[in-house]
């Protein structure tokens, strides 16, 4: 398996570390009643490091098919180099620091240094492809 493919599976791994925290986080904050109910009443909105955590995931989720799409077409067509692997290490690690740096409240950090480094990453793989 290349190096781009288990970065995929990495991403992966990490979008189901996004979906576990934000789920339980959520559930924390408005009780595991609610998080098994119908979710049909109006609540108030989340705040503090549930708030933080779900949005990140919801970043992640919107970034996550263009990457993994990326991936896959690098593979079909056999592009595979410094690009490639420069590409999947910038967005992987940079997505791992996003989210830490949400839990963490460094808002400005995760947005101008996290968020660009994952989206070159992105650019690289799509470089790549010609």
């Amino acid at each position: 398996m290349t190096i781009e493919l288990w970065m995929l599976a990495a991403s992966i791994a990490l979008g189901m570390v996004h979906l576990i925290a934000s789920s339980h986080l959520i559930s924390w904050q408005r009780g595991y009643r609610w998080t098994a109910g119908s979710r049909e009443e109006v609540v108030p909105p989340l705040r503090g490091l549930p708030n933080r955590v779900d949005q990140a995931t919801t970043n992640f989720l919107e970034t996550f098919p263009f990457f993994a799409a990326l991936v896959l077409i690098t593979h079909v067509i056999n592009h595979h180099g410094a690009l490639t692997i420069w590409g999947v290490h910038l967005y992987f690690w940079a997505r791992l620091a996003y989210l830490i740096a949400a839990a963490l409240g460094f808002g400005l950090v995760r947005s101008l240094v996290c968020w660009n480094t994952a989206f070159i990453g992105m650019a690289l793989l799509f470089v790549a492809l010609f």
